[in-house]
């Protein structure tokens, strides 16, 4: 049987799993995004953090899923990238949308959607993606993602929106100020990596209505310019992959109880449903 290593590669980490019949060996990596990286930096991460993890077992098959990779450019440049290291192994790569899908739908038709680091959606029929959103990216699109629910801590934070009690917390919590963070947003690298941290504030402050508030103006932004762009999401059950989507899935429940839509699988990760995708 083929040893098959696949990739589920956000902006933030990367998860790979070494499918070896009824063996997995789970490896983590930082994130690969060809936005931000170029194909030496790609294969350098290969090079130092899943390699020696592998323990000299080498794959027959790479199915890499990723972001950024529904532009053919990029899907070149990290397929380079993974020649470098692989090079007499057959690669496949295709957009974390494609993975999401596999992961939510198998082989059955439905709507997948991703709120993590950033967010995406699309009608999948079983074999192909049909429909989709363009993935926008975090300066004009992701919305309900991390990067977009933590870009709206910030500007509570720096607008003094925030009520003493909040303003507190998030001082304790973080420590920085403006100048910080308009550097950190403006000048440094993989902002949207930096933005997406403070998500987790969100998630450390329930039930305050401030709180509630950004995370269902979030998800009702998704809804508004993702979910109801379907047709099909009238009839057919919502599913959701991704840390945003897993940590409030109350609040998507909710909301597709008050839109009438029917909810359906809400995954942290795709990995356990690539994993069965491939087998």
């Amino acid at each position: 049987m083929a040893v098959k290593l696949i990739a589920d590669s956000g902006s933030t980490k990367t998860e790979w799993c070494l499918l070896d019949g009824k063996k997995k060996l789970m490896v983590s990596t930082q994130g690969i995004s060809p936005y931000f990286l170029n194909t030496e930096q790609i294969s350098s991460i290969l090079q130092k953090e899943l390699l020696p993890k592998l323990k000299k077992k080498l794959p027959d098959e790479i199915f890499f899923y990723g972001t950024g990779c529904s532009n053919p450019d990029n899907v070149k440049m990290v397929k380079q990238a993974v020649k470098l290291v692989f090079p007499n192994t057959p690669v496949q790569v295709d957009h974390d949308l494609m993975g999401a899908a596999k992961a939510l739908c198998g082989h059955e038709k439905g709507v997948a959607c991703i709120l993590g680091t950033g967010s995406n959606s699309c009608f999948y029929n079983g074999k192909k993606i049909v429909k989709n959103s363009p993935g926008l990216g975090y300066v004009l699109g992701d919305e309900g993602s991390g990067t977009y629910l933590g870009k709206k801590v910030i500007q509570y934070y720096l607008y003094n929106t925030f009520d003493p009690d909040l303003m507190d917390r998030f001082n304790a919590k973080f420590n920085t100020n403006t100048l910080e963070i308009l550097d950190a947003v403006y000048k440094k690298p993989l902002p949207n990596r930096y933005l997406a941290g403070f998500a987790s504030f969100l998630a450390e402050n329930r039930g305050h209505f401030m709180i509630e508030n950004i995370i269902e103006d979030g998800f009702n932004d998704f809804f508004f310019n993702h979910v109801y762009k379907y047709r099909e999401s009238w009839t057919m059950p919502i599913n959701f992959v991704g840390s945003v989507a897993y940590g409030f899935r109350d609040v998507l429940a909710d909301m597709c109880n008050t839109y009438e839509l029917q909810l359906g699988k809400v995954l942290k990760d795709p990995m356990e449903g690539l994993i069965q995708f491939h087998k």
